[in-house]
């Protein structure tokens, strides 16, 4: 579980580093109006569905890959929620949007992949 809040502080640096910079080196046009409340979001939801499908691939280890697949499906649901609301409520350019979401969706993706089945792989080798 450490090695997870380890792992998870490193990724949420590094997928913030590239934004940041943008904003300092003065590139916000690429950038969303509220880009920093919808990292907040990504970030969030990733981490309650890690210690969530971690949780329960501990209590219930044959169930691990349902779970996996069950949070991975909830993730997919609610961020298309997200970008429904957040399109809605903010009349933004359509690149801009679409690159900021699948920048963040897919790496915070990639992350939980890659640790849920570290995860999962250890839990099958007991």
């Amino acid at each position: 579980m450490k090695r997870f809040f380890i792992g998870f502080g490193v990724v949420t640096v590094a997928i913030a580093l590239p934004p940041a910079l943008l904003n300092f080196t003065g590139y916000t046009h690429l950038l969303l109006p509220h880009f920093w409340l919808m990292f907040q979001f990504f970030s969030s939801l990733t981490f309650l569905l890690c210690l969530g499908v971690i949780y329960g691939q501990q209590r219930n280890g044959s169930l691990g890959g349902q779970i996996f697949l069950g949070g991975t499906t909830l993730k997919l649901l609610l961020c298309m929620f997200f970008a429904l609301i957040y399109l809605y409520k903010f009349k933004v350019n359509d690149i801009i949007f679409v690159l900021n979401f699948f920048y963040l969706y897919f790496l915070y993706t990639a992350f939980e992949v890659y640790s849920l089945l570290t995860n999962l792989r250890v839990q099958n080798k007991k």
